[in-house]
């Protein structure tokens, strides 16, 4: 590849960074680091009545979120209206664009005759400037916009890094507007002078943008540029096979961090919604950038599946240190009023629970008896907290009063009361796991207990 490779990713901040958008910023950036290029970050804002900084400062987060680093940018379209008005006017001088003077009702009026007489509506080309053609007068107060004078015959043909070539004939094509009557550029005028001025080798999009690259690949010819590669990814359904949507769920990428999934976890799960490495369901950000050559994207949309995406982020959770896993609970205790400290004892409940935890959340919920008081459920009471077992309760609690307290010891103590009262652990260690924990199942109770301080387990074992 002679070409240094060039990606970007140029969502609107009209909304926030979602799925969809999510998984084409890591294809572009596991493109580009795998042949050692750039990728660059764009913000398409031309858009002022729908874009808000908070999207903006959202898309920028989520980014951030999923470690995608981006070499150049972000980049503002607003901040670059002067250089497209200098190319338009370039095309409007080398004839490759024209100023056309129809209404809104008379382009309405044109399209309901071809309606009429069953033709795809179309702008019909009335002020296409052509040999020996005479335009019709310009009439008074209307401002124009400006079109692109597509050319008339012939195809775009591009070989698309997903769906294989690509053949779109020129007579499909209208003239496509390029800068609106208040003299703002519109959305495909301005990417292909982004992707001319930054250099960009390939784009790497939704297929619902093919449509769209035929007319930017006209206009790209006409402005001499070199041409990028295009690669269209299918869209991601939900699991009805509906395109994904609100009503699936979370689709912003920042709720998937407050529902407590890990980065990796996510771009491992993105990653092989519309691409695979043989049948590798598992792989770190260092597989996947040696892996990802551009080859092996599918054709067939994605279909979301949270119950994939859960078992994706268990696995990570299992094998993220203890530290890093204690930092992030802390962070989840902590939105939930709940003061924590990520120390070494934050480690330790971390590191027997996170074998049995789908998301940061679940690990939060667990860890939470640790540092509030629990209040068990009637019926759980009842059913395990029983008069034959009360007698060994309180034995129990005199001697976890005086022995050292470690997992060990507190087990020893365990076995001698459930020997001395003529028990099995089956019958005590559910009641101790209610009245300490608030709940019937936990890992092993020895365990469990010892990352307590003594004086919390003494104090619910009281009254027994």
């Amino acid at each position: 590849m002679t070409r240094r490779v060039r990606t970007r990713i140029a969502p609107s901040p009209t909304g926030f960074l979602h799925l969809g958008t999510a998984r084409t910023a890591l294809f572009s950036w596991a493109f580009a680091r795998h042949h050692g290029g750039d990728f660059i970050l764009r913000i398409e804002d031309t858009d002022v009545a729908r874009s808000t900084q908070e999207a903006v400062d959202q898309i920028i987060a989520a980014m951030n979120w999923l470690r995608l680093d981006y070499d150049e940018g972000p980049f503002y379209q607003m901040k670059r209206l002067d250089r497209y008005k200098a190319v338009v006017e370039q095309m409007l001088e080398a004839g490759s664009a024209y100023r056309c003077y129809c209404s809104p009702e008379e382009l309405e009026a044109m399209r309901e005759a071809q309606r009429a007489r069953g033709e795809k509506p179309r702008y019909d080309g009335r002020w296409r400037p052509e040999p020996g053609k005479t335009l019709p007068a310009i009439p008074a107060g209307v401002q124009p916009v400006v079109r692109f004078r597509n050319p008339l015959d012939g195809e775009v043909t591009w070989n698309d890094m997903v769906k294989g070539p690509i053949t779109i004939a020129n007579r499909e094509l209208d003239d496509l507007i390029i800068c609106r009557p208040d003299g703002t550029p519109t959305y495909n005028f301005c990417v292909v002078v982004d992707d001319w001025d930054m250099q960009i080798s390939h784009v790497i999009r939704g297929d619902d943008h093919v449509n769209n690259t035929p007319r930017q690949i006209n206009i790209l010819r006409a402005l001499g540029a070199e041409l990028p590669e295009y690669g269209h990814v299918p869209m991601i359904l939900g699991p009805d096979g509906d395109k994904l949507s609100k009503r699936h769920g979370a689709v912003s990428v920042m709720q998937y961090e407050e529902g407590g999934y890990l980065p990796d976890a996510m771009v491992n799960y993105l990653a092989r919604l519309g691409w695979s490495h043989g049948d590798d369901e598992l792989f770190d950000r260092a597989q996947l950038v040696a892996w990802f050559d551009g080859s092996h994207m599918a054709r067939s949309a994605a279909q979301w599946d949270a119950a994939k995406l859960n078992w994706v982020n268990a696995h990570a959770i299992k094998h993220t240190a203890d530290a890093a896993l204690a930092a992030l609970v802390a962070a989840q205790l902590a939105s939930r009023g709940v003061p924590a400290q990520a120390d070494a004892a934050l480690e330790a409940m971390c590191a027997l629970f996170k074998d049995r935890c789908a998301t940061l959340v679940e690990l939060a919920d667990w860890l939470g008896m640790y540092f509030v008081d629990v209040t068990p459920r009637d019926e759980d009471v009842a059913q395990h907290v029983t008069d034959a077992v009360r007698p060994a309760l309180q034995s129990l609690r005199e001697r976890l009063a005086e022995i050292d307290w470690d997992k060990a010891t507190i087990a020893a103590a365990i076995k001698e009361t459930l020997a001395a009262h003529g028990l099995k652990m089956p019958q005590i260690a559910p009641a101790l796991r209610v009245l300490v924990c608030g709940r019937v199942q936990t890992p092993s109770i020895d365990a469990v207990l010892a990352l307590f301080p003594r004086e919390t387990v003494l104090r619910r074992l009281r009254g027994v």
